[in-house]
């Protein structure tokens, strides 16, 4: 059974940093690209960054880049999203996705439960 749990979420005030974590189980973790994808509170769905399945190709939302850093321990079957500058429009529910292929331009067939990441004085 896929299985991917999120951690790492919080409230931080603006300007701070949080680390996200995304334990995955259930599959062969170093073949699959994986994403974060995030709600704000009243919207819909946005994609915010993706890593391939050996951690060597990476993308970013426009809106996070230089902020944000994606990356993956394949040893540990661990994806992480490094956050720093974080502003209010940062507020979200977070979710880690699994991809159907090694690239992440494709398809995904499996989300975590999400975490709260709230950004606030």
């Amino acid at each position: 059974e896929v299985q991917l749990v999120e951690s790492g979420g919080g409230l931080v005030q603006p300007g701070g940093s949080l680390r996200l974590s995304c334990a995955a189980s259930g599959f062969t973790f170093s073949s699959y690209a994986m994403s974060w994808v995030r709600q704000a509170p009243g919207k819909g769905l946005e994609w915010v960054s993706a890593i391939n399945s050996g951690g060597g190709s990476t993308s970013y939302v426009d809106s996070v880049k230089g902020r944000f850093t994606i990356s993956r321990d394949n040893a540990k079957n661990t994806l992480y999203l490094q956050m720093n500058s974080l502003k209010p429009e940062d507020t979200a529910v977070y979710y880690c996705a699994k991809a159907q292929s090694g690239s992440w331009r494709t398809e995904y067939d499996y989300w975590g439960q999400g975490t709260q990441v709230t950004v606030s004085s």
